[in-house]
């Protein structure tokens, strides 16, 4: 017994080395084995609704879908996969949401244990403000909320699914599994139809959009609001910069989509007001990062699908469920503008300076994030070459996978015929693009050298 106890304590403190020290290592190591798990489960037979094994690479880009809470399908979730399968799925999506908030915390402690003293202080003020002090405690409360919003989320749901015509098992099950993939914003739906079916029912539309709200915001956000909601003076900087970000965002998202497309009749045109109105508020909330198609996003005009791209590539909130570069990586960018413009030395919102380590990170992801989309994209449209698609859907595809949206333009023929290196592709930019910008910020933070001896400054010519 005390072999046990010991050889247990050992691989205990191993974890926590490699936890502290190698986080960017842990997490992908540990995503990939999910997802390698998740998809052996689908591959079995009795996972798809004909009994026959799924062929490995819908199976893998399921569970990459899945796990790194993307939405995006080569088969159809509700038709193809049996009881089984969509249970796995909803696993997946899960430890997956799970994953990337404690993921988060993971890089957070690693940061702050290689700061200076003084930093470290500074820093550990800002994380009582957020609440990301006492990492178990943390941990215990990120499954917590997430669960109590998820069952919150069901039981609003269940009602209207049961009134629909739905068995009340049947209509448990399928609110159990919007709730899960909204909150995580996986954008996965158990039935064939989707949310289009519900569009203009504010029951069903307004609790999913409200779960990927929450989902989107990022835990350090609902956790610092939870705490101090009556003093919003104490709000940390982050909690300020996300909350302003997201409805900026949100009113420039459902105003662009409204100009676009209120009168377009193959989108927003063809529904009553009332739908209208409720699938502009959806889109809102859900287009950088929910992944749930209230409507039909094949009939978009193609400057709509441009201004997809945009949001979806800046994503949600730092350590939430969202993808993308984040927003408050944007928000640092175009402070750092507007200092520029004003001939300010220091970038500075609500009362605090951002130091220049911070634009560092920022414009790093930016253009790590950039890059790997510019060549998905051509790598994509170098297989698809004799499907003639456009680089318009391919562009749409590839940063839908790479911020883990989950939005689609593709028709389900052209989705049939995707070759299984896409298919690859696909999946290698969802799993990139999910643990890509928070461990490549980690990394950069935890690489920081300090060096006695500094080169002589000179201002090369910009623009």
């Amino acid at each position: 017994m005390d072999r046990l106890h010991g050889w247990r304590d050992a691989v205990g403190e191993w974890f926590d080395q490699i936890a502290l020290q190698t986080p960017a290592r842990l997490a992908v190591g540990g995503f990939a084995t999910i997802i390698l798990l998740i998809t052996g489960l689908l591959s079995l037979p009795f996972a798809t609704a004909s009994g026959q094994r799924a062929p490995f690479a819908d199976a893998l880009f399921t569970a990459t879908s899945a796990v790194c809470v993307t939405g995006l399908t080569t088969v159809d979730t509700g038709l193809y996969w049996s009881d089984f399968g969509r249970a796995v799925i909803l696993v997946g999506i899960k430890i997956g949401g799970l994953g990337i908030m404690t993921l988060a915390s993971f890089l957070g402690l690693a940061v702050s244990r290689r700061l200076g003293l003084t930093q470290r202080m500074l820093a550990a003020d800002e994380a009582r403000a957020g609440g990301l002090g006492d990492v178990k405690h943390l941990l215990r409360t990120i499954l917590i909320v997430s669960t109590g919003v998820e069952l919150t989320i069901t039981l609003i749901l269940f009602p209207s699914l049961w009134r629909d015509g739905l068995p009340p098992l049947t209509a448990a099950w399928h609110a159990l599994f919007y709730a899960v993939s909204a909150f995580n914003n996986a954008g996965f739906v158990p039935n064939d139809t989707g949310l289009v079916e519900y569009a203009g029912d504010p029951w069903v539309a307004l609790p999913v959009a409200m779960g990927v709200f929450i989902g989107a915001l990022g835990f350090p956000v609902y956790l610092n609001l939870i705490r101090a909601w009556r003093k919003p003076r104490t709000w940390s900087l982050h909690t300020k910069i996300t909350l302003v970000m997201v409805a900026l965002l949100s009113v420039f998202s459902a105003g662009m989509l409204a100009l676009f497309e209120w009168n377009n009749p193959t989108s927003l045109g063809a529904e009553p007001v009332g739908t209208r109105l409720i699938t502009l508020f959806f889109a809102s909330v859900d287009q950088r990062s929910g992944g749930f198609a209230a409507i039909s996003h094949e009939g978009f005009h193609e400057h709509t699908w441009l201004l997809e791209d945009v949001l979806m590539f800046i994503g949600g909130g730092s350590g939430g469920t969202a993808g993308g570069i984040r927003v408050t990586t944007l928000a640092v960018l175009l402070l750092a503008v507007a200092a520029e413009a004003r001939g300010r030395r220091d970038i500075e919102a609500f009362g605090k300076r951002i130091g220049t380590e911070s634009l560092r990170l920022a414009v790093a992801v930016t253009l790590i994030s950039l890059f790997f989309v510019i060549i998905g994209t051509g790598a994509i449209l170098m297989f698809t070459s004799n499907l003639h698609w456009s680089l318009d859907k391919v562009l749409f595809q590839v940063v839908s996978a790479y911020a883990t949206c989950g939005l689609s333009v593709l028709s389900s023929e052209q989705v049939a015929q995707m070759p299984e290196i896409v298919k690859h592709i696909t999946s290698a930019l969802m799993f990139v693009g999910r643990l890509g910008s928070v461990t490549v910020a980690a990394s950069l933070a935890l690489n920081k050298q300090r060096r006695v001896i500094r080169y002589p400054s000179e201002r090369p010519l910009i623009g």
